[in-house]
């Protein structure tokens, strides 16, 4: 029997060296506030919701129909739709990890159960997919730029990751599925075998934490393989260009991010694994400013990426249209699974920012309040109310004006579910001396340090309300808490106390390091400047040059229709935003009339909870 490493955190990325480590849900529990009410909904909601769907759209009868041999008659669903339902699992193995389920609870039977139907349809070689490979359709691997057959087995085995790092001891299969998969994907693809790559990145990703969880090295060889195949032309030219699939430059001579946004962040997530693990610096380095690039001219306010709806991808330099923004869900996913293996590469604490900022304005404004229905894109400015969507149908992906209960591609659901599912894995990390805290949320906190010395602490915030962050020392410890201070909270201030004693932390943008021999009892504060602040543009974005945004701590905040009484497109800054009764309100004169009026905004995450309206985001001031 193979033995796993069962000290390894319970976490979607883990890597072998680097200069912090993640703690995992063993580690850290969310537990209440913001984010844990939204893990809540995704526990209780939105995993049965996508199962329900998952069952009555076909997809999950097409690994019966496989089983059975009756496939191609019956398949239903797009190329890639195996890929939901290994989304599916892993969502489902993250909270099984986090909410401690027991072996009957009914979250680890349902695991279970999708686990064995996924085994029946697998090939004695390890070939698993419901599209390709039998009699009346296509060969294996032979619509590689567009068949997704590698980008469905890179979530398969995200799913085992997560699988064998809640419940190493599991015997329910999937993880044996998975590494059958792979030694075919290292043989066909291997350093002898077909010289391709994937048209949606995926697999790299997934092949590079297999391989760290499992300790197979040439899982992790075969990844880099893949990352370094990119650039060579081998997917062919297509409309939109080869840098569609990062296929038209080699990734380590990028500048930037490009073509398509969730397929270049996925790969630039796997290159950092691939740079990490083989300590390419020169590959780290160069992915470090890509990030910075993409990040300063390619990526919205709200931290979405992705201004082109044709082909779902970047545009240029500065090219980042409010009303045509895509922000598919998935973009801002990748976008954070990119910005979280930098943030442990290299420890810098703006990485963080930025997944703070996407966190809060695209992944939590995808689910509706009930979890049951999702943007799939996030504009910036809704310049028609829109139309509910009915509850019952599948929508297109990027034409729902509203959000919708599934859609023809179906992506961006489970990949949210996975997210908040995993959630608590990306609040904090350490290394030798101590924890860093990256994320604010109600939260309990308790790991030991290489050299034994134990640190558990809980972290009591209203934040994103409030911006008062309390920790509270729990048992005896001589050792560093550092805490991130985001780039807008000019003013933050951090205070200790230890039984009478009061001092204070000097803080700049980017993290305070407390360092000292806590007692129990011992309470690191900080906090948060929340004022609502209105932030003018970068000037070379014409598209939204003499607007502002209005921001309050995390937040994006909105303005719609139904605070305003009439349409947003006439609207115009008219004064400073204020806040009263906790809610910011911000003077707006209607072009119309003239009448100045002191008007609520919302959060953006929060926009179109209450019906059709218009929205905007960047308000002109003239």
């Amino acid at each position: 029997m193979t033995m796993y490493d069962t000290t390894a955190p319970a976490a979607p990325v883990v890597p072998t060296r680097g200069r912090l480590r993640p703690l995992g849900l063993g580690e850290v529990r969310i537990t209440g506030g913001f984010w844990g009410e939204r893990q809540a909904v995704n526990g209780s909601a939105t995993l049965s919701h996508i199962e329900s769907r998952l069952e009555s759209e076909g997809w999950l009868p097409n690994f019966d129909r496989a089983a059975a041999g009756t496939l191609p008659a019956g398949r239903r669903g797009r190329e890639f739709s195996d890929s939901e339902v290994y989304k599916y699992l892993e969502a489902l193995a993250w909270e099984i990890g986090r909410t401690d389920a027991a072996a009957d609870d009914d979250l680890e039977q349902r695991f279970r159960a999708v686990v064995a139907r996924v085994a029946a349809a697998q090939e004695p070689d390890g070939y698993v997919n419901t599209m390709f490979g039998r009699p009346g359709q296509g060969e294996r691997w032979s619509q590689l730029q567009w068949g997704h057959e590698l980008y469905c087995l890179g979530h398969l085995f995200q799913a085992a990751v997560a699988r064998v790092r809640t419940r190493p001891d599991a015997d329910d299969g999937l993880l044996g599925i998975a590494r059958l998969a792979a030694d075919l994907v290292c043989a066909e693809f291997g350093p002898d075998g077909r010289d391709a790559v994937c048209g949606h990145a995926e697999v790299e990703a997934g092949l590079a934490e297999l391989g760290r969880a499992l300790g197979e090295q040439r899982y992790i060889d075969q990844a880099a393989l893949f990352v370094e195949r990119h650039g060579a032309g081998s997917l062919g030219e297509i409309e939109w260009g080869r840098e569609y699939f990062q296929d038209d430059v080699a990734v380590r001579d990028a500048e930037a991010l490009r073509g398509h946004a969730v397929r270049a962040n996925y790969l630039s997530s796997a290159a950092v694994d691939v740079a990490t693990e083989l300590s390419d610096s020169a590959l780290l380095d160069a992915l470090r400013a890509q990030w910075d690039r993409t990040v300063e001219r390619r990526t919205y306010v709200t931290g979405g990426q992705g201004s082109h709806h044709q082909d779902e991808a970047f545009g240029d330099d500065w090219e980042l249209p409010p009303d045509r923004a895509y922000s598919e869900t998935c973009a801002g996913i990748g976008s954070i699974m990119f910005s979280w293996r930098l943030l442990l590469a290299t420890g810098d604490a703006h990485y963080a920012d930025l997944i703070e900022r996407t966190l809060f304005n695209v992944v939590a404004t995808s689910p509706g309040a009930d979890g049951r229905s999702f943007f799939y894109a996030n504009t910036l400015h809704q310049r028609t109310p829109g139309t509910p969507a009915d509850p019952d149908a599948t929508s297109p992906r990027a034409s729902s004006s509203l959000r919708a209960p599934w859609f023809e591609v179906s992506c961006c659901p489970p990949n949210v579910a996975r997210t908040f599912a995993s959630l608590a894995a990306y609040v904090a990390t350490a290394d030798d001396g101590g924890v860093q805290l990256h994320q604010y949320a109600p939260a309990s906190v308790r790991t030991a340090l290489p050299d034994g010395r134990v640190v558990a602490f809980e972290v009591t915030t209203g934040y994103p309300v409030d911006g008062d962050v309390r920790i509270e020392i729990a048992e005896d410890a001589a050792f560093t808490l550092s805490l991130r201070v985001p780039s807008w909270a000019e003013g933050a201030v951090v205070r200790v106390r230890s039984g009478d004693a009061v001092t204070e932390e000097p803080t700049a943008a980017g993290s305070v390091a407390v360092a000292r021999a806590f007692r129990a009892g011992d309470v690191v504060e900080l906090s948060l400047p929340m004022t609502a602040r209105a932030v003018a543009p970068h000037p070379m974005v014409d598209a939204v040059r003499g607007s502002v945004v209005i921001e309050r701590g995390p937040e994006v905040l909105a303005l719609e229709s139904v605070d305003l009484g009439s349409d947003v497109g006439e609207a115009v800054v008219a004064g400073d935003p204020v806040e009263r009764d906790g809610q910011v309100v911000l003077p707006v004169r209607r072009r119309s009339s003239g009448d100045v009026v002191d008007t609520p905004l919302v959060a953006y995450h929060d926009w179109a909870r209450r019906g059709p309206s218009t929205m905007r985001v960047w308000i002109p001031t003239v």
